[in-house]
């Protein structure tokens, strides 16, 4: 039986959308164990949510499952570790009273409920302000006349909730914190100006509140975050083993943790992590010459500015064809496990026309700010003459996984003429090894490399920021991350095709054209 230092290693554990990830990483960075959860959002009262309850089962289930596979692989029970850190989908509102009790259900990122708040505020202050942000939904509830809104007394996202229940601290990373309101890099904090600026705006409406003093602290990777307590140990391991005491990261939001993930927090850098949702990163020279509401301005982990392109569709749709792919595979008698699956049907797709041959395909599950759609409809249709065969049609979902992202990035790089040095891949689109990044690198027409560590995501990020923020020794994060965890990683690198990016473009042309379709699908399929 090999042998691990606990009180050398991090653990990270990661809420993502459809699956809780616990990672444990030892003193070299290398993921050693881990520990999974799959959970699922509802659909409640017209808004998408997941229940405090579903978080912290899932939260404890993902815990015990590292728990016992590091029982299994060393022996060892789990009392003490260098560091903990929390990260979970961004954006959203988690709203609490004077007490501490939740006003109103979770509201997710995926909710699109808040096109009003985002459309006033982003004029009031002269910055894009998404629908998804915290702040766009804290103001849809106010000019809403929503009743709970008089009574909010703090309000943050899901990593932020977790890592106050385990610390009592309410901060937030600056990452993550940069999807609830504008930041100003220079100081590392909620831009002040525009604090100001809506503080005033929503004292007219009746609301006098410092809306800095609602939300959590601001901090920059490697801060003093707070320790876990008593009652956080209890709360993370109910088996009473885990002892209070530890160091705990300032928590991140997934777009800190994907950078992290995929040694893209310099300058010129950028990253692009595709799973039920899709973001594409790109660490900036200097500011945007215009406002784009189809960009986001956040942050890296240590504070550096970022143009982030989000969409909120990806792969649901894909895994769904794949999931009845796996029934037909089923009932034939077929024994295939899901892996090869996705393998076969992925490598397939490369055989495809470069232009999917007439087929199209939509995987809106939820609305999409950048296409202009409230609601979304899984739609796929095909053109009477249309090469309609299994690779085209596979490369059509894969196509149009990146669909919405695409359009976002050609402003970046038609537009802004923003440089970029690399970018990498990360998430479950590139687990099929080859077949989503050939898909990304033809579709942003740049090379696209994907690490040997790009499928542990954003729990293996976030571990190591807890490892960073307990073994720091004065390093910046960049550096931390070129000399400490990637100095000997091992990856990939596609380069586009010419033939591809040209028939990528045809079909994105084509998706643009077609996305009247898609509409008339969300408004009259009931």
């Amino acid at each position: 039986m090999t042998t691990i230092n606990l009180e050398k290693a991090a653990i990270g554990i990661e809420l993502g959308s459809t699956r809780i990830k616990a990672v444990m990483i030892d003193e070299n960075h290398l993921p050693v164990a881990q520990g999974n959860h799959d959970w699922e959002n509802r659909l409640e009262n017209g808004l998408w949510t997941y229940s405090l309850e579903d978080v912290w089962a899932g939260v404890q289930h993902a815990y015990a499952e590292l728990r016992a596979d590091v029982k299994k692989k060393f022996g060892l029970e789990i009392h003490k570790v260098a560091g903990i850190g929390f990260s979970a989908m961004m954006h959203g509102y988690l709203a609490f009273d004077k007490d501490d009790k939740l006003l109103v259900p979770f509201r997710t990122w995926r909710n699109t409920n808040t096109r009003d708040a985002s459309g006033e505020l982003t004029e009031l202050l002269g910055f894009n302000i998404p629908e998804r942000w915290s702040i766009s939904h804290y103001y849809q509830c106010i000019i809403g006349g929503e009743e709970h809104a008089k009574n909010v007394a703090f309000f943050t996202t899901l990593s932020g909730y977790i890592h106050y229940k385990l610390t009592g601290k309410k901060v937030l990373g600056i990452g993550d914190a940069a999807g609830m309101f504008p930041i100003d890099s220079e100081a590392h904090d909620f831009d002040a100006k525009m604090i100001e600026t809506f503080n005033a705006h929503i004292a007219k409406k009746g609301f006098n509140v410092n809306v800095k003093d609602l939300m959590p602290k601001v901090l920059c990777a490697g801060e003093d975050a707070g320790v876990l307590t008593a009652d956080g140990a209890k709360l993370l391991d109910p088996s009473g083993n885990l002892e209070a005491g530890i160091l705990l990261c300032p928590p991140e939001g997934d777009a800190g943790t994907g950078m992290v993930a995929t040694n893209a927090v310099r300058v010129r850098t950028g990253n692009v992590s595709a799973g039920t949702s899709i973001f594409a990163m790109i660490v900036l020279e200097k500011a945007l010459a215009k406002l784009h509401r189809e960009i986001d301005m956040v942050t890296t982990p240590d504070g550096y500015p970022c143009a982030m392109v989000h969409a909120n569709n990806c792969t649901s749709d894909l895994n769904a064809w794949v999931g009845i792919f796996a029934e037909f595979a089923k009932l034939s008698g077929a024994k295939l496990d899901t892996n090869e699956l996705f393998g076969l049907l992925y490598n397939h797709a490369l055989e495809g026309d470069s232009d999917c041959g007439g087929v199209m395909s939509y995987g809106y599950f939820s609305g999409e700010f950048i296409t202009g759609l409230e609601e979304g409809r899984p739609l796929v249709m095909r053109k009477p003459d249309a090469k309609f065969n299994l690779a085209n049609f596979m490369r059509s979902n894969l196509y149009t996984a990146l669909g919405a992202v695409k359009i976002g990035m050609d402003i970046l790089i038609k537009e802004e003429h923003v440089k970029v040095d690399r970018l990498l891949g990360h998430g479950g689109l590139f687990k099929t090894k080859g077949v989503g990044q050939k898909i990304m690198a033809d579709a942003l027409n740049a090379p696209v490399s994907v690490m040997e560590t790009a499928g542990e995501g954003g729990a293996w990020g976030i571990a190591v920021l807890a490892a960073y923020h307990a073994n720091k020794e004065g390093l910046s994060l960049p550096d931390y991350l070129d000399q400490k965890v990637f100095a000997n990683a091992q990856g990939s690198t596609i380069n586009p095709t010419p033939s591809d990016v040209e028939g990528y473009e045809r079909f994105i042309d084509g998706y643009k054209k077609g996305l009247e379709a898609e509409k008339a699908a969300a408004k009259y399929f009931k």
